[in-house]
């Protein structure tokens, strides 16, 4: 167990450091505000405050982890050998950073509570970030500065062996519709009919009503394809369906329709099976509890987890409804347009409440690839070597890589051209290649 001598202990710095000590590092973490007990510990210790007691192993602290609400924090990014940090410590610290206070700046999401200009859709941008703006949104750098911390600590303590842990995986399929053109109704199949013969997009006809009388396989219908894959490795996939009502911005499957309520039992005797909010449940939790209970009604058990439509969260309240509704995870967080790391981490962490200063029990699993991030890229070399950098990024650290792919990214369209082999590459990084 590694003891921590600290003139306050506060809320930030039990979250701050039970994320780095226990979740990444596996080491038990427990503070102390008096220096005999302190003295008396004879395994792993140091001190984190302003100034060291004496000889111990000490890294001198900022004062954010012990400040309360927003407060105009300076953050100068500067390079450390390999990689970039902020909040730079004196010559006494055994680290020249404070990883602590920086680690928690990226993981409370602080800069999204700050001032910022959003996107259409009221979506806090990469181009607004911190690590966007000082070139390392594609480091996991809370889990380098981790590494590092582990570095110096077995410099002190030689004696002491550190537990491993093990690059993984998580596959997540987003699924906003199940079919293209299967079981949508009458009306909408008239309309959309309509709406082809408008624009002229008459192969789009054919293959509509090829589909619905069986001629055609349906475009979005890639689950056995999926599936198959998932048979294939040990690290589960994560679906998540939308199952809310037709709305403008949802296009979904009407869930009354018995198929589709067969087809997602089907896919949660293989897979885990997630809760897509719909647009307006973003910010209507009456709306989001109908559709918990909705999905819980169709899988026979408590939901495991939620993702957001169009990767939109507003902080604090997102989470908050995530909260309020004892949704125990989230994989939402991300950027639409850019690989990397949002909470600059590849390890899952607990969403933190600035508001209210308190660790809450949501887990915030950041996603590192989302496959329209890929189009960017016009050749299929250089979307598998910009896949392969995230890749090896995340297995430097042996951290968790959450990839996003939709179900019709392995259809036949010529828009996800080679999809199929890109989400390989990652099926198969957890054999060592």
């Amino acid at each position: 167990m590694l003891l921590v001598y600290t003139h306050k202990i506060t809320p930030r710095l039990r979250y701050t450091f039970k994320q780095i000590c226990t979740r990444i590092l596996g080491i038990p973490v427990s503070f102390t505000t008096t220096v005999e007990d302190f003295i008396a510990h004879d395994s792993l210790k140091m001190s984190y405050s302003r100034q060291p007691l004496g000889n111990e192993f000490f890294i001198r602290s900022q004062e954010l982890l012990f400040e309360q609400g927003l407060s105009d924090v300076e953050t100068k990014v500067s390079d450390w050998e390999e990689t970039k940090c902020f909040f730079p410590n004196g010559e006494q610290s055994a680290l020249p950073f404070d990883i602590f206070a920086a680690s928690f700046y990226l993981l409370s999401r602080y800069e999204e509570y700050l001032p910022h200009v959003k996107d259409e859709f009221g979506r806090f941008t990469a181009e607004e970030s911190l690590a966007y703006n000082n070139g390392f949104l594609r480091a996991p750098v809370v889990d380098i500065w981790s590494f590092k911390f582990r570095k110096a600590l077995e410099i002190q303590f030689p004696e002491f062996l550190f537990p491993e842990r093990h690059y993984k995986i998580t596959p997540v399929i987003d699924v906003p519709s199940a079919y293209s053109y299967k079981l949508k109704g009458i009306m909408r199949t008239i309309g959309g009919t309509f709406s082809d013969l408008f624009r002229f997009r008459l192969k789009n006809i054919y293959k509509r009503y090829s589909v619905i009388f069986d001629f055609q396989h349906d475009p979005f219908d890639t689950f056995k394809y999926i599936i198959n894959k998932q048979k294939q490795v040990k690290d589960k996939f994560i679906f998540f369906f939308l199952i809310g009502d037709l709305s403008t911005y949802d296009k979904n499957i009407n869930v009354q329709k018995s198929k589709f309520v067969s087809l997602i039992k089907q896919v949660g005797d293989y897979s885990k099976i997630g809760l897509k909010a719909s647009y307006f449940a973003l910010d209507n939790l009456s709306i989001l509890k109908t559709e918990k209970l909705r999905m819980e009604s169709i899988i026979n058990q408590d939901l495991c987890a939620s993702r957001q439509s169009y990767s939109k969260l507003n902080l604090p309240e997102s989470y908050r409804n995530l909260v309020e509704l004892e949704i125990p995870e989230d994989f939402t967080m991300g950027y639409i347009n850019h690989i990397g790391f949002r909470a600059g981490t590849c390890t899952p962490f607990f969403f933190y409440d600035l508001d209210y200063e308190i660790q809450t029990p949501l887990r915030i699993n950041t996603y590192h690839v989302l496959d329209y991030a890929l189009l960017k890229y016009q050749s299929t070399l250089d979307k598998k070597m910009h896949l392969n950098k995230i890749i090896k990024a995340v297995k430097n650290v042996n951290g968790e890589f959450v990839s996003v792919f939709h179900n019709y990214t392995f259809g036949a369209s010529v828009t996800w051209k080679d999809y199929k082999e890109l989400f390989n590459i990652i099926l198969d990084s957890t054999d060592g290649k």
